[in-house]
């Protein structure tokens, strides 16, 4: 650790006890008070890695951007290296905001569509849906259930559901991840069958039986018309509240 590191002496006799902190393959579950981020950024900054942050703003949504991008320079790897690549169909409306030392933003065009499905599906997913509470039933998670669907979990299986409003890794898994959602909901194309929330629960299928390294705490998406419960200490995320009908090309339907 660096010189002149400041940080609370660790303890085995404390910690939450009120959550659960690690999956039942042994990777950390992300909760405030499990982890200290004076120490984590000190170990990462030594690493000196180059960010990604892939955002999708198409139609309506490019509104959105402004509060995000500066959101995220204010408490987003704050002195770390970070490009934002925006996907817009309105390269216009992407706004032009102060940035850190060794921020950028990169915008890439993407055509326009007229279903909102069409645009998760077609820009790698920005989900809408809520964060199931904890303790959720694995039957109850609303993943997709028809067989003849390519993302097809069976009611007995699950173990986590994924929103894929937020999720990252390295670019070599990442790579293999999305390829694996395209791939799957092409083939469900074919078949003339969409799955139930899309890419989404292609997502679900590939990191029920790839399991990822660690998994973030609801803390990391939560809904803006939700109340917050007590065993989330910190909201780290907060979804919006949209009117869908409007803002989506096809109504939200």
């Amino acid at each position: 650790m660096e010189t002149g590191l400041k940080y609370a002496q660790p303890s085995t006799q404390k910690g939450r006890t009120d959550v659960n902190s690690v999956t039942n393959w042994n990777a950390p579950l992300v909760w405030e008070g499990t982890f200290d981020p004076v120490v984590i950024d000190a170990i990462y900054k030594k690493m000196d890695p180059r960010v990604a942050v892939v955002v999708f703003a198409v139609g309506k949504y490019t509104r959105f951007l402004k509060g995000f991008l500066e959101s995220g320079e204010k408490y987003f790897l704050v002195d770390f290296r970070v490009t934002y690549y925006i996907f817009t169909d309105r390269e216009q409306d992407v706004p032009k905001i102060k940035l850190g030392n060794g921020r950028n933003i990169s915008v890439i065009t993407v055509p326009s569509a007229n279903r909102w499905q069409d645009v998760v599906l077609g820009r790698m997913k920005w989900a809408t849906i809520t964060i199931d509470k904890q303790n959720t039933e694995r039957k109850d998670f609303p993943y997709e259930r028809r067989p003849t669907s390519k993302a097809y979990i069976p009611p007995d299986d699950g173990d986590y559901y994924y929103t894929a409003a937020v999720w990252g890794g390295c670019l070599e898994e990442m790579y293999k991840l999305v390829k694996y959602c395209y791939e799957q909901s092409e083939e469900d194309a074919k078949n003339n069958i969409e799955a139930v929330w899309q890419e989404e629960s292609h997502l679900n299928k590939y990191l029920l039986y790839n399991k990822p390294t660690k998994v973030l705490s609801p803390e990391y998406l939560w809904s803006d018309y939700d109340r917050v419960p007590a065993d989330i200490r910190v909201v780290r995320i907060f979804q919006l509240v949209k009117n869908y009908e409007e803002v989506r090309p096809n109504g939200g339907n």
